[in-house]
């Protein structure tokens, strides 16, 4: 027995290891292999072998929706730590009506669709319509990163995403509970004030506890991500005690408040919080799918397929529709809005719990729910992840191949560097984790985050709409190293750059040597010497050369070239491998 379950939870975490790996490499959502491998050991095994290859009930037992729901909590505290007021400013009216009005529209939509369409009960019709409402940010800010839209969207898009959560789970409890006890309009409404009121207060009043605890030195370093994990679970588990699902609000609350205060620094439990995530995430998709049976599948057919069709065609464009009206958003950001609404990890628990929930109540249609709604994710997440990149593009939201740098480091030469090409005319972003650099970059009017490269809290808080290249200007190797080899996935290897830091042109270490990007500028130009260069009075400017043969032959030698506007809207990067783009 010990065996067994020690076989299946092994399986369960090498198999979403491998199903985040696989994605990163081949940049797609992890979604879709982390569905695909539940599937592949959950009902396809049991159609050819007459059994799955990993009985999740057998060896969760009781404990899987408890561990389904704590792990949502951590996930929804996580995401709540990646919304920052600062990011929101002249889209919170639309994040607004998203969250009501298209909520609402959504909700009226989904349950006639799922009456009339799949012939369900009009109970299971009601809790299927509201628990479909939340969109998944799971794969949208996956789908963001990639696609790196302009403007306000990328932004609407990720509030949307993870406030929508705890707001379509609370909807779908009040949609329940007015099923199974004596509907009544004043219950209902009394248990969304209970909701609010006790997730606002209990989800703020822990974040400050918390913030006190930190910000005094009470708790050391070594204990504060643990303790972190505690006390989300424990508000998250005594607010649902109280109050059935503010548990949710409780815990998306607490990670607002969290990242928006200044009293304390808060990178080092993103960061824990960020691989934890990636962790649970992977395990509830492998665990959530391989529940579902090859009857489950039999059901998905063409009514379902149809509804799949009418909530991408029909609902979510309407509920924009209704959201945006006097937004200022033009008509290509309505439409990329209207185009990206894929469903993540949430609704999927949310409808295996209370599928479950109505199935021991004997409601007819129950077993309709999870399949409906793990169609309606594959479905969303297929279309969304194949044609929202080449619509963002088409729309003018989105660059093929844009030009602009993201820059790691930010002292003086590097910053005198970046204002040359802004003015240019391309985006420059600088990233370094010295504040009097950050301040002095943002006092000369350039864009700066002041964090950790490394950190994956960088592709969520860092706009990338026109950034194309990463160049990684640090004194220490092993950092631009390790900087070139996180942005990869992003940018591509042809467009990660370091510069040499070794004085006689050789790495000092082989972690630099085998995971470096490529190298910048010419063979002798090291971040020694171009820092003795321009202590010596030597300066950057840029300067015409007349045409030639090959432009290298016109660059005197005491000028070291940084970059090349050639005047076709390109910037190219001077380097050993790069320059010969110039006679394309």
């Amino acid at each position: 027995m010990h065996a067994d379950l020690l076989v299946s939870l092994t399986a369960v975490l090498v198999l979403g290891m491998l199903a985040q790996w696989i994605a990163w490499r081949l940049k797609h959502p992890s979604i879709v292999y982390l569905l695909g491998f539940g599937l592949a050991v959950g009902p396809i095994a049991a159609g050819f072998l007459g059994h799955p290859l990993l009985d999740v009930d057998h060896f969760m037992g009781e404990l899987l929706f408890p561990v389904i729901s704590a792990s949502v909590a951590v996930i929804l505290f996580e995401g709540g730590m990646s919304l920052r007021f600062s990011e929101i400013q002249g889209s919170a009216p639309v994040v607004r009506l998203l969250i009501t009005v298209g909520v609402l529209v959504t909700a009226v939509i989904r349950t006639l669709a799922a009456r009339w369409m799949l012939g369900m009960d009009w109970g299971v019709a009601l809790v299927l319509g509201a628990t479909l409402v939340v969109t998944g940010p799971t794969v949208i800010i996956p789908l963001l990163k990639q696609i790196r839209p302009r403007g306000r969207v990328g932004s609407i898009l990720r509030w949307e995403g993870i406030i929508i959560d705890p707001v379509g789970a609370i909807l779908a409890v009040l949609v329940f509970e007015e099923i199974i006890v004596e509907p009544s309009l004043l219950n209902g409404a009394w248990i969304l004030v209970k909701t609010g009121i006790i997730g606002l207060a209990l989800g703020y009043g822990t974040a400050r506890l918390m913030i006190e605890l930190y910000r005094r030195y009470w708790v050391p370093d070594s204990l504060q991500n643990p303790l972190t994990l505690g006390f989300v679970i424990a508000a998250f588990a005594l607010s649902n005690v109280v109050q059935a699902e503010s548990g949710l609000v409780t815990v998306t609350v607490m990670g607002m408040a969290m990242v928006n205060q200044r009293l304390f620094d808060v990178r080092h439990i993103i960061e824990f919080k960020e691989t934890l995530q990636v962790l649970l995430l992977s395990s509830l998709f492998i665990l959530l799918s391989a529940r579902i049976t090859p009857a489950d599948l039999a059901q998905i057919g063409l009514p379902t397929l149809g509804f799949v069709a009418l909530i991408v065609l029909v609902e979510r464009p309407l509920a924009v529709f209704f959201s945006t009206i006097g937004s200022g958003l033009n008509w290509r950001e309505k439409l990329f809005l209207a185009w990206m609404a894929p469903r993540g990890i949430v609704a999927a628990s949310v409808a295996s719990i209370f599928a479950l929930e109505l199935e021991q109540r004997g409601i007819d249609g129950a077993e309709q729910m999870v399949p409906v709604t793990f169609a309606v994710i594959i479905g969303t997440v297929a279309i969304y992840s194949i044609t929202a990149g080449p619509l963002a593009r088409r729309m003018g939201l989105a660059e093929s191949n844009p030009q602009g740098l993201l820059i790691v480091g930010a002292n003086l030469w590097i910053r005198r560097m970046a204002k040359l090409v802004q003015e240019s005319g391309f985006r420059v972003v600088l990233a370094d984790t010295n504040q009097t650099n950050v301040d002095r970059a943002r006092h000369d009017g350039l864009e700066v985050y002041h964090g950790n490269i490394l950190s994956e809290a960088v592709e969520e808080e860092v706009d990338f709409a026109g950034l194309g290249r990463l160049l990684a200007l640090t004194p220490n190797a092993e950092v631009n190293a390790l900087a070139d080899e996180q942005f990869q996935g992003m940018f591509g290897s042809a467009n990660v750059f370091q510069l040499q830091n070794a004085t006689d042109g050789q790495e000092r270490d082989s972690l630099a040597r085998h995971l470096g990007g490529r190298r910048l500028f010419t063979g002798h130009a090291t971040y020694d010497s171009i820092v003795e260069r321009y202590r010596s009075g030597a300066r950057m400017q840029r300067f015409v050369v007349r045409k030639a043969q090959r432009v290298q032959e016109s660059v005197p030698d005491a000028i070291l070239p940084l970059f090349v506007l050639p005047g076709d809207e390109r910037l190219i990067i001077w380097s050993e491998d790069e320059t010969h783009r110039l006679h394309e």
